[in-house]
């Protein structure tokens, strides 16, 4: 069997990818943020998270432009897990009993409102099931877009990969949270098109960083992945992908 390839700076990416979902899903519990005004007469609010999260796809586009379909696979899988532990531990501080005087300061109703969503039904299983759907949306699309354009328009793999996964993991989100009464129906409409244009917004403002991003590790690691070959399925893991 051949030894797998190593790269310099995959592992620096999958670090930085999932301290961005930890950071961001915690802030997702902590606050919704009101612009102030309404946009198609729905008021533009949304979580805390939003300010970060978009940060997560311009790492999942880079790892798919440039190592590949297989390799972004196991950083979306190794985030799931970071994101579910997080959630466990989270889960398991909010049964253990609080000291006296942190009950005077804070105390478990506080704890409940705020980062009781994380080991709740709520965000917690919104977030891990949104993320997932959302990530391998984006990383799939991208992966075909760039066989089909032969590696040509950067700009509309990465714009194009994210305006589908973010649509698919704002409204799997919301629409679980708000299920679990983490957020109100009433803000239904305000989260999803905020969420949605904020993230898209973002993504695209990044799009001169993603590409300085992009061709400096194209030539620091040497490599230019394209997915001709790959298994979509994202449960699948062959052992091409321990020889490439």
């Amino acid at each position: 069997m051949a030894t797998p390839r190593q790269f310099r700076f995959i592992d620096l990416i999958t670090v930085s990818f999932v301290v961005v979902l930890i950071v961001s899903n915690i802030a997702s519990s902590a606050k919704i943020v009101v612009l102030g005004f309404s946009l198609f007469g729905v008021r533009m609010a949304f979580d805390g998270g939003t300010l970060l999260f978009p940060i997560s796809y311009i790492f999942g586009d880079i790892l798919t432009e440039v190592y590949g379909y297989r390799a972004s696979r196991r950083v979306i899988w190794t985030g799931f897990a970071a994101l579910a532990a997080s959630s466990m531990l989270f889960l398991i501080l909010s049964k253990l009993p609080g000291d006296s005087s942190w009950e005077g300061y804070a105390g478990q109703k506080a704890y409940d409102a705020i980062l009781g969503g994380m080991s709740s039904g709520g965000i917690a299983f919104a977030s891990l099931i949104a993320y997932w759907a959302g990530e391998f949306s984006n990383s799939t699309i991208l992966a075909v877009m760039k066989v089909k354009t032969d590696g040509k328009a950067l700009w509309a793999r990465t714009i194009g990969s994210t305006l589908v996964g973010e649509l698919v993991d704002t409204v799997v989100f919301v629409v679980i949270a708000s299920a679990a009464g983490v957020f109100g129906w009433e803000l239904f409409a305000s989260l999803v098109l905020t969420n949605y244009l904020f993230k898209c917004g973002i993504e695209t403002a990044m799009t001169p960083v993603t590409y300085v991003i992009v061709h400096a590790l194209k030539k620091a690691e040497n490599t230019d992945a394209y997915d001709r070959d790959v298994d979509f399925n994202p449960f699948v893991r062959s052992l091409r992908d321990d020889n490439d």
